[in-house]
């Protein structure tokens, strides 16, 4: 569940900021952002989610936030599947909204040209640095075919041939096998490494938004420093997801603690 739990991070803090948002159930007054184009049949992790708060608020009621155990789980994973530690920031609180339409119109989508994701994360305070170091993350976890088909069929000139046939036989065009999984990164997919940088530099990247970071834009002198220097690439991957984790927190006394993740206390 690693890249399932740094992935569902990302997907809350992008949305309305880190503020476990994306846990909320559709409700009389909220349309779930689970339903977003990117989240739907996609984002997975809630149940994780929702056992350490029940953990946790038998031991301690209404102090700790679904949003802060979103952060810390992401830490958590990284350092279960080798990757870097950060020091997480405390004190998020839960909202009581969620917005879908700010989720389909935010989250980064894998057909995404680079300089529309360089201004995604630019508005959320991250650097292009940032941008490329978090998609490190994609150094583990899978993608479901229906999100790279069009990339390994197409024949462009951006995929490496033999990457792209191996890719087709468990990834047709047909929808029987759109939700097919493969691993984002082939050569190590359990493991937080620099792989990820090391294939795209050979054309093995498997979604087109991985691809287009090396593809003679102006990242491409980052994925080459990340594929030479694993440390630098852990090092600012723990940075960014702190500064990831600081977009528009609930503070204070502004929104709540929820008893349970997926409703709002009322």
């Amino acid at each position: 569940m690693a890249a399932s739990l740094i992935r569902l991070h990302f997907h809350d803090c992008f949305v309305q900021g880190c503020d476990a948002s994306i846990l909320l159930d559709d409700a009389p007054s909220i349309s779930s952002e689970k339903k977003a184009r990117n989240n739907n049949n996609s984002t997975r992790g809630y149940e994780v989610i929702d056992d350490v708060k029940a953990q946790v608020e038998s031991i301690c009621p209404g102090i700790v936030s679904c949003a802060d155990i979103v952060a810390v789980a992401a830490r958590d994973a990284s350092v279960a599947v080798g990757g870097p530690t950060w020091t997480v920031k405390l004190g998020r609180r839960d909202s009581t909204t969620a917005n879908v339409n700010i989720a389909e119109s935010n989250l980064p989508k894998f057909t995404d040209p680079l300089e529309d994701l360089i201004k995604l994360f630019h508005d959320k305070g991250l650097s292009k640095r940032d941008m490329v170091a978090l998609s490190g993350s994609h150094t583990i976890g899978q993608a479901r075919c229906v999100t790279f088909s069009q990339r390994i069929h197409n024949n462009t000139s951006d995929i490496d041939a033999d990457f792209a046939r191996t890719r087709k036989r468990k990834c047709s065009l047909d929808e029987d096998s759109s939700q097919n999984l493969a691993p984002l990164d082939l050569v190590t997919p359990n493991a937080f490494d620099n792989n990820y940088f090391k294939n795209l530099i050979k054309k093995k990247g498997l979604l087109e938004s991985d691809q287009i970071l090396f593809s003679g834009g102006s990242t491409d002198s980052i994925v080459w420093e990340y594929s030479k220097k694993p440390s630098t690439f852990k090092a600012d991957f723990a940075a960014a997801m702190v500064r990831m984790g600081e977009i528009d927190p609930i503070t204070g006394f502004k929104g709540q603690i929820r008893k349970r993740c997926n409703v709002v206390n009322y």
